[in-house]
C-alpha cells in the first residue's frame, strides 16, 4: 500500500525572511500551538549569502543578530554632501548567517515543524488541499505561503513600470586605514552615473574593513566586470592601493507598486518580495517584513480566506509616481534623492520610507522634489 502524503495546516516555501519570520512567528504564539507547519527550500540556509539593513528607533528584538550599528549616516552627491546624525534612530546590519541561526535554533526545537531541502516545482489546489510538487516529493497542506516570485509575473505586465535595484558588494580589508566606521554611507552618488541611477553603498566595520557595493536602479543588469571596475576605482579613490576581497555579494530586487496580492487565492498566498512586501521606491525590506508578518499573524487568527489579507496604502500610490519618474528619467536619480535628503529631516524621511508617515509629511516630502515630472506622473503624461 502507497504511503499517505504528509498532511500539514501550512506551508511555507522559502525559507528566507519572509518564510522564516513566519514560521517563528506561529510557532511563537499559542493560538497556533495545533498547527503542523512545513517550510521548503533548495538551501540549508548555512552560507551568509546575504545582508538586511534597516534603521529603527527600537533595536531590542534584533540586539543578538546586529553586527553592526551606525548613528550617523553619509550621504554625497555632486551638489550636497553630508554626514547625518540619526537622533533617536540607528541604522543597523544583519548579517544573513545569523539571522538564519537564530531562526532554525528556535524552529528546530519545535515539534511542530519540518523542514525539507528540495527544489519547489509546482503548487495546485485540489480538493483536499494545495497539492505542492518538489523534485523529490509530493505534499498536501491547508494553506501556502509563497516566497518565490516567477521570474514571468512581471515580466507579462506592462501596467507597472519596473525597475531593478541590481548590485555587486564586496567585503574588502585593506591595508590602510581608510574607513570611518562611526559612518555608514547610504548613497554616493558623486560617481560617474551613466545616464542611471547609480551610486556606492559602504558598511564600515572598522578602519580597514567595509561592504563595498555599487548599486543602480535601472531596468537592465549589468556585466560583472562593470560593477568591479566601479568598485575598484571607488576604492582608489578612498586611497585604498591594497586589499583584500573577502567575501562578494551580489543581488537583484524588483522595485515596482505592481498589486502581487491580486493572485492570492484562498488558500496560497505570496509573501516577502513575491508578496509586494519590498518596499517598492527603495529596495529596503526587512522592516516592511516585519510589519507586514505581524499584520498577517493578526490576520490568521480571525480569517480563513487568504485573499482577503490586503496590503494596499497610500504609501504604494507614492511609490508607483516615484518610479513612473525613475522610470521615464533614470538619469534624475540623483537630483530626487539629493532633494530628498537635502530638504528633509532624516527621522522624517525614515518614517515616509517606513509607511509610518503624516498625510502632512508626505507632502512635504513629495513636494520637496521635482515637481513638474511628479505632476505628468500624477496626470499619467509623458
Amino acid at each position: 500500500m502507497q504511503a499517505q502524503t504528509p498532511q500539514f495546516d501550512y506551508l511555507i516555501l522559502g525559507a528566507g525572511l519572509s518564510g522564516l519570520l513566519l514560521a517563528k512567528s506561529l510557532v511563537s504564539d499559542s493560538y497556533f500551538s495545533d498547527k503542523r507547519i512545513l517550510i521548503i527550500d533548495n538551501s540549508d540556509k548555512t552560507k551568509n549569502d546575504r545582508t538586511w539593513c534597516f534603521w529603527s528607533e527600537n533595536t531590542i528584538p534584533w540586539d543578538s543578530i546586529i553586527s553592526k550599528k551606525w548613528n550617523l549616516v553619509k550621504f554625497k552627491s555632486a551638489s550636497y554632501d553630508k554626514n547625518i546624525p540619526l537622533k533617536n534612530y540607528s541604522y543597523n546590519k544583519v548579517e544573513g548567517i545569523d539571522f538564519y541561526k537564530e531562526s532554525l535554533a528556535l524552529l528546530q526545537a519545535s515539534e511542530q515543524v519540518s523542514f525539507k531541502t528540495e527544489n519547489f516545482k509546482e503548487l495546485t489546489e485540489t480538493e483536499i488541499g494545495v497539492k505542492v510538487v518538489t523534485d523529490q516529493n509530493v505534499y498536501f497542506a491547508n494553506k501556502v505561503f509563497n516566497s518565490i516570485l516567477p521570474p514571468e509575473r512581471l515580466k507579462n505586465q506592462k501596467s507597472f513600470p519596473v525597475l531593478q535595484q541590481h548590485f555587486i558588494g564586496w567585503e574588502v580589508k585593506t591595508q590602510e586605514p581608510v574607513f570611518n566606521p562611526e559612518i555608514a554611507t547610504l548613497m554616493d552618488f558623486s560617481i560617474e552615473q551613466k545616464g542611471n541611477t547609480r551610486f556606492m553603498y559602504v558598511l564600515p566595520t572598522s578602519t580597514k574593513t567595509a561592504l563595498v557595493e555599487y548599486t543602480l536602479f535601472s531596468q537592465d543588469l549589468l556585466p560583472n566586470s562593470e560593477y568591479e571596475t566601479a568598485i575598484e576605482d571607488y576604492m582608489e579613490s578612498l586611497g585604498a592601493s591594497q586589499y583584500e576581497v573577502t567575501a562578494i555579494e551580489k543581488g537583484c530586487i524588483p522595485m515596482t507598486a505592481y498589486p502581487f496580492e491580486k493572485h492570492n487565492s484562498q488558500n496560497v498566498m505570496l509573501i516577502g518580495t513575491a508578496g509586494g512586501w519590498t518596499r517598492g521606491s527603495t529596495g529596503y525590506t526587512f522592516t516592511n517584513t516585519v510589519n507586514k508578518t505581524a499584520a498577517l499573524i493578526y490576520f490568521l487568527k480571525s480569517n480563513t480566506s487568504l485573499n482577503t489579507f490586503k496590503i494596499k496604502d497610500r504609501f504604494r500610490w507614492y511609490d508607483k509616481l516615484f518610479l513612473d519618474v525613475l522610470y521615464r528619467h533614470n538619469e534624475q536619480g540623483a537630483a530626487l534623492f539629493t532633494q530628498m535628503f537635502q530638504k528633509n529631516d532624516i527621522s522624517k524621511i525614515f518614517k515616509f520610507l517606513d509607511g509610518t508617515s503624516s498625510v502632512k509629511e508626505d507632502i512635504e516630502i513629495i513636494w520637496s522634489l521635482p515637481k513638474k515630472e511628479f505632476i505628468k506622473s500624477f496626470f499619467g503624461l509623458k
